[in-house]
């Protein structure tokens, strides 16, 4: 398939921070370890198999197992579960959401980039082994921001009350979810093997979590992912000790307090911050309840409910119930490197913004930062989409651009008179050139009218030029349509297509060569915004 790339920075999609991040800036480089190159990951495997305890591993390989109970596993995926009881296999993970039927499209490009840069890794570094995980967003309790998806410019919505994580939500009212997606479905093979998919996953399992579980094993299996939900008592218990010096020393507040003071000290730069610690990054969860944990003189308590501890009965609660304890974003990703053998995790731009808040943080806890690296975005475009551009002369980079700037790029270059008056405000800078020579020769207040004169005549030429345009934009109304047309296509709700569409849409068309299609197309270490041709 034919593809192209724009870089990032040339998208206007992306914030300066990730931008100078990959152009790995060096005001950047005290928050984070090494960039991700295919050269840096020998290092980072070396530090990282030093400093993880691998007595660990056969604890995360039980849980797995216990984990995928029934679920019919591929033997690619057992063996990866396997290979994690050994010192030299190491793992790439990318997390994300409980998103109903995977909501947006960079779900899938989240995984392939964790697949495939697995399988760059072996490739370069034969000796180990690397396996692909996808850790489950379980805990979430932000209902509103997973329960639909978008399917040909409409949402399919899942309509309920929730509280607590999300993952231990029943799947109530899903039945008629899927009565109102598959009414939009039309009879054809890939149709109704979607219709299957989201039957099988959403109206046979008992929560969201085990949902979610068997939809993305459906998916990905054959590629040897790894599905890893961190809601879980075993792995939680080996967390512990971090749990209770969270609790009671408040060090990831500390840290990333400084971390957040010294990324708003960079000078010339203007970078948001984006998440800002609590006191105790963690929650309480307990049938239907995920609550922020509070300390106030000693004691401690749960948010808008009257659970409270003294700090010795908090501690014995974390010894006796470690699985009721619930990182938050801040905290999160700690409890991922401390239970996974990990070197490398694969986000979006917003992802790696907080962890780049986070490695003081790490170095207290004295447990590795893993390498950061931005998931591979991707814009599908078709044959015939391709060729409209064409011969409108756009070009897919120009898509790019906010709808009224496109507008004004294409009328400027289809339209045959000369929209442009630069040569004409450089003529007349010229002609006042000689008056100001002139008032040089007199009082400052002839100098100033000039001045004046100057500014007056300039912006008339601009005004000039604006009313010229607007009557371009007129003429070639016809032209312009079709131009916003196909990128209202490409760029729906002017936001990038991954952001918006479900894979759905795309497996209509291309069934179960869709996944392979992106599979053979996505090279994780490109780092520019891939532009792919179906």
């Amino acid at each position: 398939m034919p593809s192209e790339y724009i870089p990032f920075r040339k998208t206007h999609y992306f914030s300066s921070l990730i931008c100078n991040y990959l152009d790995e800036e060096s005001h950047l480089k005290p928050f984070y370890n090494r960039f991700p190159t295919l050269e840096n990951f020998k290092e980072q495997i070396e530090e990282k198999q030093l400093s993880f305890d691998h007595s660990k591993r056969k604890g995360l390989v039980s849980s797995l197992l216990r984990q995928y109970g029934s679920l019919r596993i591929s033997s690619f995926t057992l063996t990866n579960v396997d290979l994690l009881k050994h010192r030299t296999t190491f793992t790439i993970t990318t997390g994300h959401q409980l998103n109903l039927f995977t909501g947006p499209l960079y779900f899938f490009y989240k995984i392939i980039s964790t697949i495939n840069l697995c399988k760059e890794l072996k490739t370069t570094y034969p000796e180990y082994n690397f396996v692909p995980i996808y850790w489950m967003a379980t805990e979430d309790h932000d209902f509103e921001e997973i329960n639909y998806f978008n399917f040909m410019g409409k949402k399919v919505q899942w309509n309920r009350s929730a509280s607590g994580a999300v993952g231990e939500l029943d799947l109530e009212g899903l039945d008629h979810v899927y009565e109102v997606f598959a009414s939009q479905l039309d009879k054809s093979t890939n149709a109704e093997k979607l219709k299957q998919l989201f039957k099988s996953a959403y109206l046979e399992h008992k929560t969201l979590t085990d949902t979610t579980r068997f939809l993305v094993n459906e998916l990905f299996s054959n590629y040897g992912l790894v599905i890893l939900d961190g809601n879980d008592t075993s792995l939680k218990e080996m967390f512990i000790p971090y749990i209770k010096k969270e609790l009671v020393n408040q060090t990831s507040f500390k840290n990333v307090t400084e971390t957040n003071e010294e990324i708003n000290e960079i000078t010339d730069q203007n970078y948001k911050i984006q998440v800002h610690p609590r006191e105790i990054n963690l929650f309480y969860i307990k049938e239907g309840l995920r609550e922020r944990i509070l300390e106030t003189d000693g004691t401690y308590g749960i948010l808008d409910t009257n659970i409270r501890w003294s700090e010795n009965g908090l501690l014995q609660e974390v010894n006796e119930h470690p699985e009721r304890f619930s990182p938050n974003v801040i905290m999160r990703p700690l409890y991922q490197e401390v239970i996974l053998p990990n070197i490398c995790y694969i986000g979006g731009g917003g992802e790696l913004a907080y962890w780049l808040q986070l490695k003081s943080s790490f170095q207290t806890y004295n447990v590795t930062f893993p390498m950061l690296l931005l998931r591979n975005s991707v814009l599908l475009i078709t044959t015939r989409q391709k060729e409209k551009l064409q011969k409108m002369n756009v070009s897919v980079e120009d898509l790019f651009l906010n709808q009224d700037d496109l507008m004004t790029k294409v009328t400027k270059n289809v339209s045959k008179i000369e929209i442009d008056f630069s040569p004409q405000k450089e003529h007349l800078k010229k002609q006042f050139e000689a008056l100001y020579n002139l008032a040089e020769q007199t009082d400052k207040s002839f100098k100033g009218a000039v001045a004046a004169q100057e500014t007056k005549q300039i912006k008339g030429l601009e005004n000039l030029e604006q009313r010229l345009l607007k009557a371009q934009k007129r003429k070639l109304e016809d032209v312009l349509e079709r131009v916003r047309l196909l990128q209202d296509e490409l760029f729906p709700r002017q936001s990038l297509q991954e952001r918006n569409m479900n894979f759905s849409e795309f497996y209509l068309e291309y069934g179960e060569e869709f996944i392979p299609k992106l599979m053979h197309s996505i090279e994780p270490l490109n780092g520019e915004f891939l532009v792919l041709t179906f």
